[in-house]
């Protein structure tokens, strides 16, 4: 038999060993990792384990780690090491690692890791929303906002009255009340600067506070979008004759400040009570707004209706009469009179509770609607302007009028 040959000394050589050793090492790895990479990519694309969409809260300030043992608790990625491995994976192949964001998210029925990742990635948080209504108070607003369990935070102090845009205003949970009020007012600086550049040119007012307590007045006047810029001509008009404005919701406001709302009629004694506020007793308008005015009522102050009306009020319809002089205006309320004693037959509801006028005194010291007093809301008690001087109307009590105090 010949004799077997010897490995050459080269193949002997400890290098060569080792080399070998190591190749055939790192082509088993990469055997390993692509299998594994391979079950990686289908257990990141797998269907979830999730039967039904799910909200699912992540926390501001968690790591990594702390986002996929949340999810897995949650169950919206499934158990086991491995799963946890998969997300955390592949947030590190995407790089994705700062790009994770907090925020209450909806993870649909059956997402796969692949889509939860993507979903929070592209910070696809549920926004919440809250609508605040035009004609609020200040300390309404802040009221509104504290009644929101959604938002967080406290408010530190009240805003000052007029500077806040009633809007619906969207965002996430986290979001504190101050962000939202900080949100309301840099929206109604930016509303009232674009209104004022664009105003009428003959308007008896000079800044844009001023705009904003006319706005107001108007927004508590009418609540019709249709009356809106009449109302506003007919204040507009007022200024330039140097009437009085004769305004019922700064009688309410001079009295009750932020509260909004007196929970009864006005007394015929509170008509003549001085307040800085009551349009009955001073010239010209009130010291600030009474409320917060919305963009319509903005508009309709920066630039009124061209009429030479100088009262308005209710017609029994829910709207109201407008007249350019005194004796067109007691025709309006005799009127109104009229209606509310045939009772309301076609006239709709809100106008058979609609308080009786007086010549010379605001509608509002009539009964109250059902279930709201004095100050309640927009249009739901009508106002029969006068003009000044006062002492030339007559102020007839009526059974229906509350007992002078």
């Amino acid at each position: 038999m010949p004799e077997p040959k010897r490995a050459s000394r080269r193949a002997r050589n400890p290098f060569v060993i080792v080399g070998s050793a190591f190749f055939t090492l790192v082509m088993l790895v990469a055997v390993v990792g692509a299998i594994a990479l391979a079950a990686g990519r289908q257990r990141f694309e797998a269907p979830g384990p999730l039967d039904s969409d799910k909200i699912v809260n992540i926390p501001r300030g968690l790591g990594l780690r702390d986002i996929a043992d949340l999810l897995q608790r949650e169950g919206v990625i499934g158990p086991g090491w491995m799963q946890n491995a998969v997300f955390i994976g592949g947030v590190v192949v995407r790089k994705a690692q700062s790009e994770l964001k907090a925020g209450e998210y909806e993870f649909h029925k059956q997402s796969s890791v692949a889509d939860v990742l993507g979903t929070l990635v592209e910070g696809k948080v549920i926004l919440h929303s809250v609508t605040i209504p035009e004609g609020l108070t200040s300390e309404q607003v802040v009221a509104r906002l504290m009644e929101n369990q959604t938002l967080s935070g406290d408010i530190k102090e009240i805003p000052k009255e007029g500077t806040l845009l009633p809007e619906t205003y969207n965002f996430n949970r986290g979001t504190t009340r101050e962000q939202i009020l900080q949100q309301m007012q840099q929206k109604q600086r930016d509303m009232v600067q674009r209104i004022w550049e664009r105003r009428a040119g003959d308007l008896p007012i000079k800044t844009p506070e001023q705009l904003v307590v006319l706005a107001s007045i108007v927004e508590k006047e009418t609540g019709k979008s249709d009356e809106r810029s009449r109302v506003a001509a007919v204040f507009v008009n007022r200024l330039k004759q140097r009437m009085r404005l004769q305004s019922d919701p700064t009688i309410i406001y001079g009295l009750v400040g932020g509260k909004g709302t007196l929970g009864r009629p006005i007394m015929r004694s509170e008509i003549e009570q001085p307040t800085p506020y009551n349009t009955y007793m001073i010239d010209g308008m009130p010291p600030g707004p009474i409320a917060n005015p919305g963009r319509a009522s903005l508009e309709a102050a920066a630039n009124p209706a061209r009429t030479k009306e100088l009262y308005f009020v209710a017609d029994g319809t829910g709207g109201h009469a407008f007249s350019e002089s005194l004796d067109q205006h007691q025709k309006s309320v005799a009127r109104l009179r009229q209606i509310e004693h045939d009772g309301p037959k076609d006239v709709p509801d809100a106008a058979a509770f609609a308080p009786v006028p007086r010549p010379g005194a605001p509608a509002s010291a009539g009964r109250p609607l059902p279930g709201a007093g004095a100050a309640a809301p927009r249009n739901a008690q009508q106002r029969a302007e006068q003009p000044k001087p006062r002492a030339n109307a007559q102020r007839p009590a009526t059974d229906q009028s509350p007992p002078q105090q």
